[in-house]
């Protein structure tokens, strides 16, 4: 049963996370001490750094010879089972959208799915999950909590960021759909484009306007370079007679080719990778990280919770309204995140044959409040931010009732 001491211990986890945030919030707000453009920077430091960082960590100290197999199968049918029900939505929501108007100001469906799986999928099971259940279920469960996570690092949230990429590239390609030819096309699928002009102008014209398509790396082609990109097919489309469309199934596999060349060039797919390489020859050996190596990364791992309330706090500041998104909007992701989540995790669990503590774990951690970096990755990505902030704001609170629930039930 959780006692008082345990319900303090959850109160002390919570506490420093909203006094970043608040800091954050009056620092914006009241102070003026942030401009926009700095209030990014703070939050592609956490993005590009400290969150990678703490992932190696967490990653390499884990113990994968110990995980248990039944809960990480559980969860992680969960979630296939979440993204096999949110592209088939997709898919029928897209269909719909071609027969009618286009919306500038509405989400597209791919946008919806990556919100609602974060937001269903990725609890915070570390800062809120390890005190909580350690209340309730005792000291067995942080370790559970640690596995849990490890599976998010390496899988989940870089599936999450591949979608971003995706999508980023995607609206980049977007934007030059009209003027891109299909034999262009077939060229970047290869690689990825940049126009090289003939020598002089005359020349060109003399060999009938012919334009050379050159290999760029596709990280030119992401979000951070989108302006490069759209002068590089505006170039294309002055220099070339009009031709087909290029082909649905050809652009897919262009936009896939590009998100992938730059998911392998962002530091958090390395620092999963690596963690979970060096854990796998460090657990079978039975060596750590050197002690000068582990406080190296430390100084910096241990910035990225706070820094990433904090920055939360900016945003929310930045806001004309305290829920950014709406109170609509905040009701739906509280009931995604405390509802939808742990229900699916319910189910799965029973199909995976889990009972007794193991069960209740599974499903008391699937209603713990949204991970902190889910809302780094939705400002950084600049995709629905709003609705990540009050996931965490919100649901931070919310989450104790519920999670007793659960726990009583």
């Amino acid at each position: 049963m959780i006692s008082g001491g345990n319900l303090y211990a959850v109160a002390k986890a919570m506490a420093p996370l909203y006094t970043a945030m608040a800091l954050g919030y009056i620092s914006v707000k009241y102070l003026r001490a942030f401009t926009p453009d700095q209030c990014a920077g703070i939050n592609h430091f956490v993005a590009l750094y400290a969150l990678p960082l703490l992932i190696f960590r967490m990653v390499a100290s884990n113990n994968p010879y110990t995980m248990s197999g039944r809960l990480l199968a559980a969860d992680t049918l969960q979630k296939i089972i979440l993204l096999a029900i949110l592209f088939a939505w997709a898919y029928w929501a897209n269909n719909r959208q071609k027969k009618s108007p286009p919306s500038a100001s509405s989400s597209t469906p791919l946008q919806w799915v990556v919100t609602i799986f974060s937001l269903a999928s990725l609890p915070n099971t570390i800062i809120m999950g390890v005190p909580l259940l350690g209340g309730m279920y005792g000291s067995m469960s942080a370790g559970l909590m640690v596995q849990i996570v490890v599976l998010q690092f390496c899988i989940w949230y870089n599936l999450v960021i591949f979608l971003y990429e995706y999508m980023a590239a995607k609206a980049v390609l977007a934007k030059g759909h009209q003027v891109l030819p299909a034999r262009v096309t077939e060229q970047i699928s290869k690689s990825e484009v940049a126009m090289q002009e003939k020598e002089s102008s005359t020349e060109a014209k003399q060999t009938q306007n012919e334009v050379c398509v050159t290999i760029i790396e596709a990280a030119e082609l992401a979000t951070s370079d989108q302006s490069e990109t759209s002068e590089v097919i505006a170039k294309v489309s002055d220099q070339r007679e009009p031709e087909e469309t290029p082909k649905p199934t050809v652009v897919v596999k262009v936009v896939v080719s590009m998100a992938m060349k730059k998911l392998l060039k962002i530091p958090n797919t390395y620092a999963s990778f690596l963690g979970l390489l060096w854990s796998l020859m460090a657990s079978k050996v039975g060596i750590k990280l050197p002690e000068i190596v582990d406080d190296s990364l430390a100084i910096v791992s241990t910035t990225a919770v706070g820094l990433s309330m904090f920055t939360a706090g900016t945003f929310l500041a930045r806001q004309t309204q305290f829920i950014p998104c709406g109170y609509s909007k905040a009701i739906i992701s509280i009931l995604v995140r405390f509802i939808i989540g742990p229900l699916l995790m319910a189910i799965t669990s029973f199909a995976m044959g889990l009972h007794g503590t193991l069960l209740h774990i599974a499903i008391v951690q699937a209603a713990l409040p949204l991970a902190v970096s889910s809302f780094v990755y939705a400002e950084e990505y600049k995709l629905h931010a709003d609705i990540m902030s009050t996931g965490i704001i919100i649901g931070n609170f919310v989450s104790l009732p519920f999670t007793i629930i659960y726990y009583i039930i």
